[in-house]
């Protein structure tokens, strides 16, 4: 089986010359939940930045879905990797809730009655539709972070990779955000410092430090290693 996401062998500097990645490999599957996690500073971000393009390698490959990452590919790499930002007024800047989601099948240029199909679809999943007509910007937090993440749903993501998403979170919205989560059907790679949401959602874990991938197996084991976790300043809240 194709994988979703196959990263092999990546390298990346900025144009300072700070190296934030090292030689990355990792490759997810179809119906993988997986979490990324790792010190501030290990290149959780500019990997995931990485997976649709936003950033490209300095050394080694990507592919979403046996797609190439590279500009004739952009389109359709875009439309697999639904990328959801920790900042979700980075994601929200239409007028309504509506224009928010539907931006993306717009921009692929689906039929007004597609695109409405797919905004309803989309904020139905993440409980939503009623807000459709609301200001994005008026919302609470833990509103903001479903519609933005609608926003990568009405798209028909083959993967959803997410920054951070209980961050800024009172605990009723962590709950409920954790419970939409396990309800999507989609692939996951998940950057958090939430360890406990970890062990709740996500059965595989990735540990990054220094650029590095340094660990990767069953969430279980990872975080049941007390000495891994120290090393790399993971800690369960």
């Amino acid at each position: 089986m194709t994988p979703l996401i196959e990263v092999r062998t990546l390298s990346f500097s900025y144009p300072d010359g700070h190296a934030a990645l090292r030689n990355v490999s990792l490759t997810i599957h179809e119906g993988e939940k997986v979490a990324l996690v790792g010190p501030n500073g290990a290149g959780k971000s500019t990997l995931m930045l990485h997976l649709n393009g936003i950033l490209r390698p300095t050394a080694g490959a990507v592919r979403i879905t046996g797609l190439e990452v590279r500009d004739e590919n952009l389109g359709r790499v875009r439309g697999a990797v639904g990328l959801v930002f920790q900042d979700p007024d980075d994601q929200l800047f239409s007028p309504t809730v509506f224009d928010d989601v539907a931006f993306g099948p717009i921009y692929q240029g689906l039929p007004a009655a597609d695109v409405q199909r797919r905004v309803q679809a989309a904020l139905d999943a993440v409980r939503m539709g009623h807000m459709a007509r609301r200001v994005s910007h008026h919302l609470s937090t833990g509103e903001k972070k479903r519609i933005a993440i609608a926003t990568v749903l009405s798209m028909s993501p083959a993967v959803l990779v997410l920054d951070e998403p209980s961050a800024g979170l009172d605990p009723r919205a962590r709950r409920g955000l954790i419970g939409l989560l396990r309800e999507l059907p989609q692939a996951m790679l998940v950057a958090t410092h939430d360890l406990r949401m970890v062990q709740e959602l996500l059965p595989r874990t990735v540990v990054m430090d220094e650029g590095g991938v340094v660990a990767d197996g069953p969430t279980a084991a990872i975080l049941a290693d007390a000495a891994l976790l120290d090393a790399h300043g993971l800690e369960i809240a």
